[in-house]
């Protein structure tokens, strides 16, 4: 997403959130939200089956070249989602994303910033950064 396109969300959310101004409610509407994405990832797995998961303890071969580990890190999932459940997730993600951008509006604080930490801090960090 460029800039011009995640700020004029930001805007677009501005302008659209009636109900659920307050710092409080833009909150609790995110953690649902979120919820949400979640859930809908876990009845592709556990109704649907258009995706399953093969977790298992990550074996770590020391001594070898960081790309090298990469391609003997598993990530666990088989299959790929059905239409229906990618639908299901993207809409629960972009619920997810109105109320982070709502509250983004709410503290004054711009998505594309976020976006730039966050990528700066990736870029330093590299792949340190989450683990």
């Amino acid at each position: 997403m460029s800039a011009s396109s995640l700020q004029a969300f930001q805007d677009q959310v501005s302008e659209l959130l009636l109900r659920h101004r307050s710092l409080l409610d833009v909150m609790s509407k995110m953690g649902q939200t979120n919820t949400a994405a979640v859930r809908s990832v876990t009845k592709a797995v556990t109704e649907c089956g258009c995706v399953e998961l093969h977790a298992t303890k990550q074996e770590f071969v020391s001594g070898i070249a960081l790309e090298e580990a990469k391609e003997h890190i598993k990530h666990h999932v088989h299959g790929e989602l059905c239409e229906n459940c990618r639908d299901a997730v993207i809409n629960e993600l972009g619920r997810s994303l109105f109320y982070m951008s709502a509250l983004g509006n709410l503290l004054g604080i711009e998505l594309e910033e976020v976006l730039q930490r966050e990528s700066q801090k990736c870029s330093t960090l590299g792949f340190f950064n989450m683990s």
